[in-house]
């Protein structure tokens, strides 16, 4: 923690002198301040890592300071000091949003125990930030996806386009990262540094989605007060994004080619064209092209935005993907909840190579933060809750719609009651593939290229796929509880 910055804000000089003593004592650098205006011009000009602050002071007193202070930056953490009959006043503080209270006169150890504890929470949310941040939006898009040769070819297809100004369609089934491959698109482009704009065309009703795509001018329709910019004006210079562009009704998508072709656009209830430069990038869960041939999605739109398409397969086509993504979001779970768990337990993991998945990468972080919630020391398959879809598999497939040839439904079963066997055939001979090809009655090869086809492979251990800058990790036993740590 040395060199941690402290703000210090009390009316009372002999206060504030003792409270500087004692942080510069610690290793900790104090800046002070007097009131509460003065506290907040320290505060946007020197960013302290804590804020202790008196709860009753002439002028703004803690409260307020501590409210406006939060709106300067959310993560800095407040200490009220407090006088005895302050103390209720404090605890609501606490309920608003400060992180503890020290009333007067206060121990010297009591005080350094709450700075210090406020200060490793800051760092912990910082931690979060940075992890959550490689996981979402803004981290390298390896990272984000993992290992497999998939993972490779989609990153190669957003390098390959990022640089053009090509239209991109991205398909892929709900919760596979269309949204997070579009901003990887966004990032490493010429346009970077200009706004990229999301618009989920299936949450905006549809009397307004013409407004919120070009804008409007003020009396364009009852409740326009004023003249509003829209989507493809606040995107100019940087990139549109359409998620979910099939919702989209017919008569918004003629005006949308329009916009595409002539890169100009007019407000609802205007006659001023204006002019925009904004890259479409549009996605969609749904085969835009079987749309065209059904007639609900016009043919000549598809055209202007199929100039590149980038295919994201779900994750039960890449599994070597699950067991580096599910490290990845303990870790950045462990970091949000302050928790140690270990690791990922075997039988756990082998419930996640056997699942098929059908909320993607998206569902298996939500289940991955469940687990660490709930566990001590490393996470099982009963805080998973894994359980296949109830539907009864030779009627309909994941997406519920005709199965198709009696071959593809046997093929598809098939290769889910193979992988299931193989996993826990492999588990109960201790990780042994010479044994585990003898009790299935296969020969060696035979069992090692099934292995790597299900994303099973081991040798004793199964490992957990590496980054591409990192030394490969591993998920191994942990002593006779059978227990797979990150190692």
């Amino acid at each position: 923690m040395n060199g941690g910055k402290v703000l210090i804000v009390d009316d009372d000089a002999g206060i504030v002198g003792a409270l500087a003593e004692l942080m510069r004592r610690q290793g900790l650098t104090p800046v002070v301040a007097s009131d509460g205006d003065a506290a907040l011009e320290c505060i946007r000009r020197e960013h302290p890592d804590v804020l202790l602050v008196d709860f009753q002071m002439p002028g703004k007193n803690g409260l307020e300071v501590m409210q406006k202070a939060k709106a300067l930056d959310e993560d800095l953490p407040v200490v009220l000091l407090t006088g005895f009959a302050e103390v209720r006043g404090a605890v609501e503080a606490i309920r608003a949003g400060a992180h503890d209270y020290l009333p007067k006169p206060f121990e010297h150890h009591e005080v350094m125990r709450v700075v210090l504890r406020a200060l490793t929470e800051r760092d912990l949310k910082r931690q979060l930030r940075t992890l959550s941040s490689q996981i979402g939006q803004q981290g390298p898009l390896r990272e984000i996806l993992g290992p497999s040769e998939a993972a490779t070819k989609l990153i190669s297809d957003v390098q390959r386009v990022a640089k053009s100004n090509f239209s991109v369609i991205i398909l892929g089934e709900t919760g596979s990262g269309k949204e997070v491959v579009a901003r990887a698109i966004h990032q490493t482009s010429l346009r970077s540094r200009q706004p990229f704009i999301p618009v989920d065309c299936g949450a905006i009703p549809e009397p307004l989605l013409e407004s919120e795509l070009f804008g409007h001018e003020r009396g364009a329709f009852t409740g326009a007060n004023q003249q509003k910019p829209g989507r493809f004006e606040t995107a100019s210079g940087g990139t549109l994004f359409l998620d979910e562009v099939s919702n989209l009704p017919l008569p918004s998508q003629a005006k949308m080619l329009r916009v595409l072709q002539d890169k100009v656009l007019y407000h609802v209830g205007g006659t001023k064209p204006i002019r925009v430069d904004a890259r479409v990038v549009a996605a969609s869960n749904d085969d835009l092209q079987r749309l065209v041939d059904k007639g609900s999605f016009r043919r000549d739109l598809y055209f202007r935005l199929n100039e590149f398409v980038i295919h994201i397969p779900p994750l039960r086509q890449r599994r070597e993907d699950i067991p580096y993504l599910a490290k990845r979001f303990m870790d950045i779970t462990n970091v949000e909840l302050s928790k140690q768990v270990k690791g990922i337990a075997r039988c756990a993991l082998e419930a996640m190579l056997a699942y098929d998945w059908p909320g993607n990468v998206r569902q298996l972080r939500s289940v991955i933060r469940r687990g660490v919630l709930m566990a001590e020391d490393s996470v099982t398959a009963e805080h998973l809750a894994l359980h296949q879809p109830a539907a009864d598999p030779l009627v309909t497939n994941e997406q519920g719609e005709d199965p198709g040839a009696l071959r593809e439904i046997v093929r598809r079963h098939t290769e889910t009651i193979e992988r299931r066997v193989i996993a826990q055939t492999l588990c109960r001979m201790g990780g042994n593939k010479t044994k585990t090809a003898r009790l299935l009655q296969v020969d060696f090869k035979t069992l090692h290229s099934k292995l790597k086809e299900y994303g099973i492979e081991s040798n004793g251990e199964i490992s957990c796929p590496r980054k591409a800058t990192e030394p490969e990790t591993k998920l191994r036993p942990a002593g006779s509880d059978s227990a797979w740590e990150a190692s």
